[in-house]
């Protein structure tokens, strides 16, 4: 045998087991199937595909909706029809633990630092801290005056009616503005590495707060709310 075939030949089974490694260790790709680690249930292994971004946006949906429900609140005060308090001061306690003391910490620690750390969109969270606190005295105020006694008082329904608006007006824009300028910028302010690390924070400090699904109890809690309210059917906002 020629000396450059032996050569070859220990090439190509180098390249060959090469390859072979890489076939071991390369991940899973659509069509091939991937087995769950034991003990890890479907619904488990979706939350953890849950990118940290998507997780924050999703949770705005639960704001939208209870902006909703403020919404009919402010409907039914000015065209002085029942109003349940206790809806209300419901509908407010939500957004106080699960948006104020849950999804907003969660921007304040881990989002916003890393903008501010990066030099980049600095001013927007700025405004977006201040609107936080903003949020939460206007919640005290809902929270205070979501009273029976509140409601038949013209004064205290009046000033319960514009703690609402203030709080619908500055919300929409500023959860536009975080999925649309903040959330898809994260990725450049943090490595891969600590992208999907943020992901697992977020999921157990969810678990921590609320125990398992806790997204899906407090979307259960908003809708239960909505029902309560006859806001529920999606069908009846669409023009005739």
């Amino acid at each position: 045998m020629r000396p450059e075939s032996v050569t070859d030949r220990r090439a190509f089974l180098g390249a060959a087991a090469v390859g072979m490694g890489v076939l071991l260790t390369r991940p899973a790709h659509a069509g091939q199937v991937v087995q769950k680690p034991a003990g890890q249930t479907a619904d488990q292994k979706d939350e953890a595909d849950i990118s940290p971004p998507e997780d924050l946006m999703r949770e705005h949906g639960v704001l939208k909706r209870i902006l909703l429900i403020y919404e009919e609140a402010i409907r039914r005060i000015a065209a002085k029809q029942d109003l349940p308090p206790e809806a209300l001061k419901d509908a407010a306690g939500i957004i106080r633990s699960f948006v104020e003391d849950y999804h907003e910490k969660l921007e304040e620690d881990f989002v916003f630092p890393r903008f501010e750390k990066a030099g980049k969109l600095v001013e927007l969270t700025k405004v977006l801290r201040v609107q936080h606190q903003a949020g939460r005295r206007l919640t005290d105020v809902t929270l205070q005056l979501a009273t029976a006694a509140a409601l038949k008082n013209p004064d205290e329904s009046r000033r319960l009616s514009e703690s609402l608006r203030q709080f619908i007006r500055m919300y929409s824009p500023h959860e536009a503005r975080e999925d649309t300028v903040l959330f898809p910028a994260f990725r450049s302010v943090v490595s891969a590495h600590e992208f999907d690390a943020l992901g697992d924070d977020f999921e157990k400090k969810e678990n921590e707060l609320f125990g398992d699904e806790g997204f899906e109890k407090n979307v259960d809690k908003v809708a239960a709310l909505e029902k309560q309210l006859g806001i529920y059917d999606l069908a009846q906002f669409t023009p005739a």
